[in-house]
């Protein structure tokens, strides 16, 4: 593939919101709020719940639609949602965990991210994976790609879009998307662009994450989320970092430069049961290496269900007892 621009992007930018990982066992932490509830019957509230407990960031899933359980009810736009939420807040920083390949171009996405950065005052961050199977993948009219054809589409993906969202113009033609003298100005109010939260646990995937990323996004080993042991799957978190570092390493970064992120709930064990259990859990994770833990608000009779009083307490007590 053969590519042209005005300018040449940095392979390696540093986002100056998105701050350095601290030494300290206390990982920052955030929320996930899913796109389900209308803005006006409560989405509005929660969002702006999220900054008064402390939240560090509050993110929502960019999908068309997700899992049996809400397929069948409301579901909002992330981009919108997020939108709506940076006017309704001040300090929290916004994002979405994650974006994929499935249903975004990145000509098109990097318009509406520096938009949103811009409505934000720079507090946006994009968590950004490959994607997977179910109705994102077939949601255009395409057939499912299989992991190696998502994994070439991610491999164009990200590089491209770090290029939209740096340069004030840039011409790409590529196997899997193109552009045509895309203009970029102003650009992001974050320099040079706002933070990519990279997901990935294959070796291309951390590879972009070493070299684009400003922070690394994991849920754990899906092979033992439904059979294993919690302490197998704090085992395989570690063994993720390790290959993190690796990565990090080929393409000349130290892997201390990235937060990484652990996206809890698809991993054994109910760390929002109490606060004790939290405390736990995040303590073990932060040692591991985790800097963020990022916790689903709670949505009743769903996988995600919670004691909203006691995900309130892990809000604003749950780290003071790690410090």
């Amino acid at each position: 593939m053969a590519s042209s621009s005005s300018a040449q992007s940095a392979s390696q930018p540093s986002a100056q919101s998105s701050a350095a990982p601290r030494p300290s066992r206390v990982p920052r932490l955030s929320t996930v709020i899913l796109p389900v509830q209308r803005w006006h019957e409560g989405g509005r509230a929660r969002w702006q719940r999220a900054e008064e407990l402390g939240f560090h960031a509050a993110y929502t899933y960019d999908h068309l639609s997700w899992r049996a359980e809400f397929r069948d009810g409301p579901w909002f736009g992330a981009l919108p949602v997020l939108t709506a939420a940076a006017t309704a807040t001040t300090r929290i920083r916004l994002g979405t965990m994650v974006t994929s390949p499935n249903f975004r171009h990145p000509v098109t996405l990097a318009k509406e991210l520096m938009t949103l950065d811009d409505v934000s005052g720079g507090r946006i961050t994009l968590g950004i994976g490959a994607g997977g199977n179910g109705f994102d993948a077939t949601a255009l009219g395409q057939r499912p790609w299989t992991p190696r054809e998502r994994a070439d589409r991610f491999a164009e993906f990200v590089p491209l879009l770090d290029r939209l969202l740096q340069e004030p113009a840039v011409t790409y033609e590529g196997t899997h998307y193109s552009a045509h003298e895309v203009r970029g100005v102003p650009g992001c109010v974050q320099r040079p662009r706002l933070p990519f939260a990279v997901a990935a646990t294959g070796p291309r995937g951390m590879l972009l994450a070493g070299r684009y990323g400003q922070a690394w996004v994991t849920t754990g080993d899906p092979r033992i989320a439904a059979t294993g042991t919690p302490e197998e799957a704090l085992q395989a978190v570690r063994d993720q970092i390790e290959r993190l570092g690796t990565a990090c390493e080929q393409t000349g970064r130290d892997v201390a430069e990235l937060e990484k992120i652990m996206l809890v709930g698809f991993v054994p064990g109910s760390p929002t049961a109490s606060v004790d259990a939290f405390v736990d859990f995040a303590g073990k994770y932060a040692e591991a290496g985790m800097t963020e833990i990022v916790l689903h608000w709670p949505i009743a009779e769903t996988q995600f269900a919670a004691d909203e009083a006691v995900f309130e307490r892990i809000a604003t007590e749950g780290l003071a007892q790690l410090a």
